[in-house]
């Protein structure tokens, strides 16, 4: 019998090189937006401008109205999916992706039972699919239609049973490019003009999300998803898979045919926006977080901008404008050169250039942020 060998060891740096290549954050992918949204398996959007920054940081090329085009054709459209979170998804995804996660959203609904006592909650469901698919309405509206029928009920926790049970897309303006708009929610099935697909296994998107996100291990997919029990749909893969260990020794799943780098693959700065998906990718950050910054992109329930130098977390950044001047200041972590400071403002310039309408451009190596 052959000798059973250890699956190889990669390295935080490994792991960090591959992810960025997957992540498009190597260098700028010539790949159209829709192309990337669906690629990437969505971009969270918990504000309307993040979404637009991390295209931004990862096409060549990119254009804001390309994206804001995009969901007022209705191939791109927000909702919530992932960890509970509003994301921009392709139409196909967010059919396909919600009904992977709704047994989430119905175990999200536990934290307001006690708010929800006497609560049929099939009939809060259909009710609820009338009112939103007769006319886009806010939660504001949800609330108080909901509190007609069950007026002993927490308000909140009503409105948040609708938007675990429906899969509610917030419709445009809200999310477009420059403009304003409150959220105002339709059905996924409405808007779209199609069914949501039925609960798919979660194997086509192992797959898609180790292209994304790999090496990964199930917790780190898990985390990602926001979901359980997701071993099995990786044991199912294993024979079409590579296995890896990281340092600590914990099993890691891949594609074949991805890219996996030389660890030593120059990483360009790159501004990324609060909450983007690939700091939150994994269980285990360390591969684009070192554990000495681990928090520190933001404080209390504030969020900022997160910095990438060679690739790892370095700085946390902000807008700020001053007149016709767009300024971003950066607040280093630790010690940054000289030629890093340099190219961090080359790529601050160009990322101004695109992101605003200023006629200047600044940039302030100074803190703003007091750690404590």
């Amino acid at each position: 019998m052959a000798a059973k060998t250890n699956p190889p060891v990669l390295s935080s740096r490994a792991l960090n090189r591959a992810t960025l290549e997957r992540q498009l954050l190597l260098h700028r992918d010539p790949m159209g937006v829709r192309e990337a949204v669906g690629h990437l398996l969505g971009l969270q959007a918990q504000n309307p401008r993040p979404p637009y920054h991390q295209l931004h940081a990862r096409l060549e090329g990119f254009r804001p109205a390309a994206l804001s085009e995009l969901m007022e054709s209705r191939e791109l459209v927000r909702i919530v999916t992932l960890r509970s979170t509003i994301h921009t998804h392709t139409a196909d995804d967010a059919l396909t992706l919600r009904p992977l996660v709704q047994a989430a959203r119905e175990r999200e609904l536990n934290i307001f039972r006690a708010g929800l006592v006497g609560v049929d909650l099939d009939r809060l469901a259909v009710i609820s699919r009338e009112l939103v698919e007769e006319s886009p309405r806010t939660m504001k509206e949800l609330r108080e239609t909901l509190l007609g029928h069950w007026p002993d009920a927490d308000p909140q926790a009503l409105a948040v049973a609708a938007r675990c049970r429906l899969p509610l897309v917030q419709v445009t303006p809200r999310g477009l490019w420059g403009r304003s708009g409150q959220v105002a929610l339709t059905t996924a099935e409405h808007w779209l003009g199609r069914p949501s697909e039925p609960v798919p296994a979660p194997d086509a998107t192992v797959l898609r999300y180790l292209a994304a996100f790999g090496p990964a291990s199930v917790r780190d997919m898990q985390a990602w998803a926001g979901l359980t029990r997701l071993r099995e749909a990786f044991e199912r893969l294993r024979p079409r898979l590579l296995t890896f260990r990281d340092e600590n020794g914990v099993e890691l799943f891949d594609l074949p045919d991805a890219p996996r780098p030389d660890p030593d693959t120059p990483a360009p700065p790159r501004f990324l926006p609060e909450f983007d998906n690939v700091l939150l990718g994994h269980a285990d950050r360390t591969r684009l977080i070192p554990p000495a910054y681990k928090g520190r992109n933001g404080k209390g329930n504030q969020t900022y901008g997160s910095l990438l130098v060679d690739g790892f977390l370095a700085a946390v950044w902000r807008l700020e404008n001053a007149g016709d001047t767009a300024v971003v200041r950066v607040q280093p972590l630790g010690r940054l050169s000289g030629a890093e400071r340099e190219e961090i403002t080359g790529e601050a310039v160009r990322m101004l250039s695109v992101m605003t309408e200023a006629t200047a451009y600044g940039v302030r190596f100074a803190p703003f942020i007091d750690f404590g």
